[in-house]
């Protein structure tokens, strides 16, 4: 029970990578890179900051603030630059590798005996894993309600226009370029948000743990699209916190198998490339099953 525990109190925290990239992959139609730069830029942050005795609420906003400004910069590169988005990503992430490096002057930093966000008295009075669990519904549900209310302002509407169709959004007056850097700056700024939690969760920050996150927040977006079906946009940010849950326990069903930790980021993408294909596998069993059904009855 307290592995099952410990799988949704991570689903729910690596949700934040899964509702930022839902942002740009889906909404604003972006394969954005950054995202491996700007989870461990986030967690570099924080956790620099709260050793250096800063609270550890501030430090988790200025993780944002710091997500933010890498989507800022990635958004400025494809818009002002011209410079294709997936490229741009790769670029800003690979700077991002030097800057946590100079953030923490080494290649990870230990909390250790430090104040992190779990060490609030009510959350150490919960049973092991629980913490996870209470902190990380806490702020999904928060960061999806703002959300859900930001995409439905005008500026939100206007924002999903953009990625829907752009000559046409341009055409009704809407300043696509701006809407871009804004959709990456926020989407980022959840990531750098993630990175922060993630990185105070686990006691420590490293300059690595960044690779392989873009394809953990696909599984999120992809598994609760595939589980979930046809929903409202609201409906499908809910299903990309459930299907991080869902991502989660898939992993510790396939651990319990037998297979190493460390063969992590392989099963990761044997997942997530499984459930891609469920869509394309479902359309040939229905054209299939027809086909066979008038084969039987002709003979």
């Amino acid at each position: 029970m307290t592995l099952i525990t410990s799988a949704i109190g991570q689903g729910l925290l690596w949700a934040l990578l899964g509702l930022g990239l839902y942002l740009s992959f889906r909404i604003l139609n972006i394969t954005d890179m950054t995202v491996e730069g700007t989870f461990p830029l986030g967690a570099a942050v924080a956790v620099t900051l709260i050793v250096h005795g800063v609270n550890p609420l501030l430090a988790s906003l200025a993780a944002t603030g710091a997500g933010m400004l890498a989507g800022l910069v990635t958004g400025l590169l494809t818009t002002k630059g011209k410079i294709p988005s997936l490229l741009a990503g790769i670029l800003t992430m690979t700077a991002a590798y030097s800057i946590n490096l100079r953030i923490m002057g080494k290649s990870n930093t230990s909390l250790l005996g430090q104040t992190t966000l779990f060490s609030n008295g009510f959350l150490k009075s919960l049973p092991q894993y629980f913490d996870s669990v209470v902190l990380g519904f806490t702020v999904i549900v928060i960061v999806t309600v703002l959300v859900i209310f930001f995409l439905n302002t005008d500026y939100g509407q206007a924002f999903i226009a953009t990625g829907d169709n752009p000559t046409m959004a341009r055409s009704m007056g809407i300043r696509t370029d701006r809407m871009t850097i804004v959709g990456l700056m926020i989407s980022n700024g959840m990531v750098g948000l993630g990175g922060a939690l993630i990185a105070q969760s686990n006691g420590y920050a490293d300059i690595n743990m960044g690779i392989g996150t873009i394809v953990i927040a696909l599984a999120s977006i992809i598994i609760g699209e595939v589980a979930f079906g046809e929903l409202t946009l609201g409906q499908r940010l809910v299903a990309v916190t459930l299907g991080s849950i869902l991502y989660r326990l898939i992993l510790l069903a396939v651990l319990q198998l037998g297979f190493s930790a460390n063969d992590l980021n392989l099963l990761s993408a044997i997942v997530l490339a499984l459930c891609m294909m469920i869509p394309q596998i479902d359309r040939i069993l229905n054209i299939k099953k027809p086909i066979l059904k008038g084969v039987a009855t002709h003979d």
